[in-house]
C-alpha cells in the first residue's frame, strides 16, 4: 500500500520536441509552484556544449534553481543509468526532503522514462556481433543500420534518435543477439516509484515549431555557433559529440560542406530530430497536451490533479 509521504510527492514531467518552448513554460510553472527543474536533456549536462544545446540562460538559472545541467564533461563516460541514478537521488535525498513538487523538464524521450518508469533489464549482447556492428559503421556508415532496425523493430525505429549510432549498435546488437526485438525489452513493466509523475506534453503546428527551429538555429549562429564548435573540433570523436549542431560543423570544418551547406543540414536534422521526438511522446501514455502559452490554465490544472 502507498504510504501518505509517497502521495505528496509529485514529478511534474514537462516535455516535447526541440523548440517548442519546454524550458520557459518549465520555468513559469516552477515559479508558480514554488519548486525546482531538472534537466532531462542527454546534452545539457555537458559543461563544454553551450550555444548548441540550447542551455537555460544565466538568468533562467538566477530564476529558478536548475539541476542536472554543466555537471558533467565530454570526456566522461556518461549513460543513461548514470543519469537515472544521478536524478533519483536528487529528488530522493535533497530536494524531497524539503519540498513535495519537482520538475523534470526536456526532450530526452529515454532520460524521462528511465526517471519515472526504471531502465529495462537488457540482454548481454554478443561481443563478435558488437564489435562487427562497430565495423559496419566505421565502413558503411549508419544508413545500413538505420535500414536494418527499420526492418526488424519499426517499433523502437519509430522511437529512437537514429542519427546516433551508438542506439542502432546497441538496439541492433540485442536483436542480432537474442533474434527479439528491441521494444520487447524496452517495453518492459515499469519500476516503483515514490512520486507520482504527471506528464504534460507541449505541442505546436508542425509548421510552426519549424519555422521555430529554423530561427533557434540562426540565433545560435549570432551567438558563436561555429566559433564553439570550432574549440570542440579536436574532440569529434568523443561519443558526446555526436549529436546535431556539431557535427554537421565538424564535417564544414573538413571541407565536406560549405558554412551555409552546414547551417541548412543542422536545421534539418533538427526537424528531423522534432519529427522523431513527436513520434515518440504519442507512443507513450498518460500526456496531458497543450499549447506553451496556456501557462495559467495548465498551473491551475496542476494545482487540481495534485490536490
Amino acid at each position: 500500500m502507498e504510504n501518505s509521504s509517497a502521495r505528496k510527492k509529485h514529478l511534474i514531467v514537462i516535455g516535447g520536441p526541440t523548440a517548442v518552448g519546454k524550458t520557459t513554460f518549465g520555468i513559469k510553472i516552477a515559479q508558480a509552484l514554488s519548486c525546482e527543474i531538472l534537466s532531462a536533456d542527454s546534452r545539457q549536462g555537458y559543461r563544454e556544449m553551450n550555444i548548441g544545446t540550447a542551455k537555460p540562460s544565466s538568468d533562467e538559472i538566477r530564476a529558478v534553481k536548475h539541476h542536472l545541467i554543466n555537471h558533467i564533461s565530454i570526456h566522461d563516460n556518461y549513460s543513461v543509468g548514470d543519469y537515472e541514478r544521478d536524478a533519483l537521488y536528487l529528488l530522493e535525498y535533497d530536494i524531497f526532503q524539503s519540498q513535495e513538487i519537482a520538475i523534470l523538464t526536456g526532450g530526452t524521450g529515454l532520460y524521462i522514462k528511465a526517471v519515472c518508469e526504471g531502465l529495462n533489464q537488457f540482454p548481454e549482447v554478443d561481443t563478435s556481433i558488437h564489435q562487427a556492428l562497430i565495423k559496419q559503421c566505421e565502413s558503411e556508415g549508419i544508413k545500413e543500420l538505420q535500414e536494418e532496425l527499420k526492418r526488424r523493430d519499426p517499433t523502437y525505429f519509430a522511437q529512437a534518435d537514429t542519427l546516433n549510432p551508438h542506439r542502432l549498435i546497441r538496439a541492433l546488437g540485442v536483436i542480432r543477439t537474442t533474434s527479439n526485438t528491441f521494444s520487447e525489452y524496452w517495453n518492459a513493466p515499469k519500476a516503483k516509484r515514490s512520486f507520482k509523475p504527471i506528464y504534460i506534453y507541449l505541442s505546436l503546428p508542425r509548421e510552426q515549431l519549424y519555422e521555430r527551429i529554423n530561427k533557434r538555429v540562426d540565433l545560435m549562429v549570432q551567438r558563436g555557433l561555429i566559433e564553439e564548435a570550432m574549440t570542440l573540433y579536436k574532440f569529434r570523436h568523443l561519443r558526446s559529440l555526436q549529436t546535431v549542431g556539431y557535427q554537421e560543423l565538424f564535417a564544414h570544418f573538413d571541407g565536406q560542406y560549405s558554412e551555409s551547406e552546414a547551417l541548412n543540414k543542422i536545421k534539418q536534422h533538427s526537424r528531423n530530430y522534432a519529427k522523431r521526438q513527436i513520434t515518440w511522446f504519442r507512443n507513450q501514455g498518460n500526456w496531458h497536451k497543450t499549447n506553451p502559452a496556456d501557462i495559467a490554465s495548465i498551473i491551475s490544472w496542476v494545482k487540481d490533479k495534485i490536490n
